[in-house]
């Protein structure tokens, strides 16, 4: 085990079993987030600002307060009210008072934005294969599994 890993990081031994994992986790996370980092560059938009399109439209038509959308994003975002600003200059979102609490600004999904995640499926339908391709589906859950071990609460 770990031959990848000391060929890509040009390194004989690790000082325990546990630096190897976590510098394959690391690894592995980094090669993922760059895949996908160079596809959405094609659709000049980035992995974080994909995410929050994704979660826009699992609600769609309705949307979702900024503090709704931090709880919900893959990697924490240091500032989702730019991050939704940089959206919407673009027509991908909207920006809507609340109708419960004016102080509370709404985001949505705009037509233009389902439509960009519409142009995007086959890109992401090929990233997903070139995964299943490297890992099996008993592979996959067992990755899932020990994931979640790792970051559960």
């Amino acid at each position: 085990m770990g031959e990848a890993l000391r060929k890509r990081l040009k390194q004989e031994r690790f000082e325990s079993s546990v630096q190897e994992a976590l510098l394959n986790l690391l690894v592995a996370a980094n090669h993922v987030r760059e895949r996908f980092n160079r596809e959405f560059a094609r659709y000049g938009i980035t992995l974080t600002q994909y995410n929050v399109l994704r979660i826009l439209k699992g609600v769609y038509p309705k949307g979702h307060s900024r503090g709704e959308i931090a709880q919900r994003m893959i990697e924490r975002a240091p500032d989702i009210t730019r991050l939704i600003s940089r959206l919407e200059e673009r027509g991908l979102v909207e920006r809507d008072s609340s109708e419960t609490d004016g102080r509370l600004s709404i985001a949505r999904i705009t037509p233009k934005g389902l439509a960009l995640l519409d142009e995007m499926r086959p890109s992401l339908d090929a990233l997903h294969r070139y995964f299943a391709e490297r890992v099996s589906g008993a592979d996959q859950h067992e990755l899932s599994r020990i994931c979640e071990k790792i970051y559960e609460d």
